[in-house]
């Protein structure tokens, strides 16, 4: 892919409506970027399966893995005045969430503009200016008078999802994306562009790219990829949170510009050694920048296909500034590195060097 369709591509990916367990938007269209390059599969969960065309069926298998989910909320109930309770999906901190816009998809499967509302300053006790609610006590409005309106006129009831409203921008002068949901919308993107960048070539195994879904609530979809894929080796394209605004510098492991950041440990994963080494090793010899990083939090998809197949696994991850709340700022030129990397590694891989990952 050429870079302007590579921006195309990362702009719609970030705007798709797609939270965990209502992830349909999302990988219908990530399903339509790879449908020429791949043969694509969908399970119940709604996990995909995009197996590159030219798989012979009886060779060891890389998997790759981006989750189609971000975090997001579902509807609770319906507050007498017409506000929604609302219950978050995914790992939210509360100072994020008031005066967000959003949209909720109604029954109907219509999106109804609203925000998190919250009482004007005008209004607020000395005590309510200086605290930030608890989640349980925040409310959306769409405009409703009552409760009857908002279930009957409105169309929204219990089970209705939430969605952030951020449209995705790229500016071209500094190279950054702003948007939301990058986590991990880039990942998957990398996905696209890693089957783009090896459609029609002979390589060493058959190549799984799985798009999995609820990792936000516990990397339930990568659990069945796994049982499915059965890699013998797997490559997690994740977006990660950059670090590079609050830590010093000597303690900042992830940031803008710096390349991938290729994880050492998580408070669920730890990769295969062997196979982390050789990545970075590799990375090195074809001038490829990274940075490594060893997390006191966090988790992702790695941990369960690592730990229910067994496959030698790594994670690569894109840098993503202030993850997990609307807005984020994201690197082109990270998203490529990521790409390159995951490419070259699949490019290189032969079943020596595999089985060197295995051997004391």
């Amino acid at each position: 892919m050429d870079k302007q369709e590579e921006i195309k591509m990362l702009k719609a990916f970030s705007n798709a409506n797609s939270t965990s367990g209502f992830e349909e938007e999302f990988v219908k269209l990530f399903k339509d970027s790879v449908s020429e390059i791949a043969n694509v599969e969908i399970d119940g969960m709604l996990n995909l399966y995009a197996s590159k065309k030219e798989n012979k069926g009886n060779r060891p298998v890389i998997q790759l893995d981006a989750h189609s989910d971000a975090v997001g909320f579902i509807t609770q109930a319906i507050r007498p005045n017409g506000l929604i309770k609302f219950v978050p999906l995914g790992g939210w901190v509360k100072y994020n969430i008031p005066a967000l816009k959003v949209k909720v998809r109604n029954r109907d499967g219509e999106y109804i503009p609203g925000v998190v509302a919250t009482k004007p300053p005008h209004f607020m006790t000395a005590s309510e200016r200086n605290n930030v609610p608890e989640v349980s006590d925040m409310s959306i409005d769409v405009g409703s008078l009552s409760r009857e309106e908002t279930i009957n006129d409105f169309k929204i009831d219990t089970g209705c999802p939430i969605f952030v409203d951020v449209d995705c921008q790229y500016n071209e002068k500094s190279g950054l994306f702003f948007g939301k949901d990058f986590d991990d919308r880039f990942g998957a993107g990398a996905m696209v562009d890693v089957l783009d960048s090896l459609k029609g070539e002979e390589i060493n195994f058959d190549l799984v790219a799985a798009l999995s879904a609820q990792e936000e609530v516990g990397l339930r979809g990568a659990y069945v990829t796994a049982r499915k894929v059965k890699p013998d080796l797997c490559i997690v394209l994740e977006s990660c949170p950059a670090d590079d605004t609050f830590e010093p510098d000597w303690l900042s492991q992830t940031g803008l510009k710096r390349g991938p950041m290729i994880r050492d440990m998580d408070t669920t994963f730890l990769p295969n050694p062997k196979f982390q080494q050789y990545a970075c090793d590799l990375a090195d010899k074809n001038n490829i920048p990274y940075t490594r990083s060893v997390r006191t939090g966090g988790g992702q998809d790695g941990a369960a296909i690592y730990y229910e197949n067994a496959a030698p696994t790594i994670v690569i991850g894109i840098p993503v500034r202030y993850e997990h709340s609307p807005y984020c700022f994201s690197a082109y030129k990270d998203f490529k590195a990521s790409v390159d990397l995951a490419t070259a590694i699949i490019r290189d891989m032969t079943q020596e060097k595999l089985d060197s990952f295995k051997l004391l």
